[in-house]
C-alpha cells in the first residue's frame, strides 16, 4: 500500500461525485455531458433513481442551468448560455468599470497584434497549414497556438465587454434611484 491513503487524493475521474449527494451528482454530470442525455442515462450515471434525476433535471430546468428536449423519451443538455451568463454577471460583480475597461483595452490590443501578424480579420480567416509552411519562423503548432489564443482572446473581450456594459447600467440605475 502506498504511503498516501487512497482517501487522500481527489476521486478518480470514474468516480468524481461519488461522495456527493445525488444532486451534485446530477449538476456534475450535467457540466460534462455533451449532447442530449436522457433522464434514465443521467441516473444510471450518477447512480440515482430515475424518479430523482428527472426531479433534480426539472428544477434545473426552472433556473435555465438545462435545457429539455421533448420527446419519448425527454432530453436534457447542459444550457451553455446560462453559464455564460452567470459568468458574465460574475465578471461585473468581481470588477470595476475601470477594471473591465482596461481589460477590454489589453484584449484588443492582443487582437490588433493578431490580425497584424495573420493579416487577417479573424483566426478562421487564416489557412494554418500554408501560413506555417510559408513562414521560417512559426511552426504549425505555433500558428495553431497563436490562432487559438486569438479566438479565446476575441471570446474574453466580448465577455468583458459585455460586463462592463452591464456594471454601468447597474451604476447609472443607484446613481438615478
Amino acid at each position: 500500500m502506498s504511503e498516501i491513503d487512497a482517501g487522500d487524493g481527489p476521486p478518480s475521474f470514474e468516480d468524481a461525485f461519488a461522495s456527493d449527494d445525488a444532486e451534485q451528482r446530477i449538476y456534475g454530470t450535467i457540466l460534462q455531458i455533451r449532447e442530449p442525455t436522457t433522464a434514465s442515462a443521467i441516473a444510471d450515471i450518477t447512480d440515482c433513481d430515475p424518479k430523482t434525476a428527472r426531479k433534480y433535471l426539472g428544477w434545473f430546468e426552472d433556473l435555465g442551468i438545462v435545457t429539455r428536449h421533448d420527446g419519448h423519451p425527454a432530453t436534457y443538455e447542459r444550457n451553455d448560455a446560462y453559464f455564460e451568463w452567470r459568468r458574465i454577471n460574475q465578471l461585473a460583480a468581481d470588477h470595476s468599470v475601470e477594471d473591465l475597461q482596461d481589460r477590454v483595452r489589453e484584449l484588443t490590443t492582443r487582437i490588433t497584434e493578431y490580425e497584424s501578424t495573420y493579416d487577417a480579420a479573424s483566426p478562421a480567416a487564416v489557412d494554418a497549414v500554408a501560413t506555417a509552411e510559408g513562414s521560417d519562423e512559426r511552426t504549425i503548432d505555433d500558428v495553431y497556438s497563436d490562432l487559438a489564443d486569438w479566438a479565446t482572446a476575441r471570446e474574453e473581450r466580448d465577455r468583458y465587454e459585455r460586463a462592463r456594459q452591464q456594471r454601468m447600467g447597474d451604476e447609472r440605475e443607484q446613481a438615478s434611484g
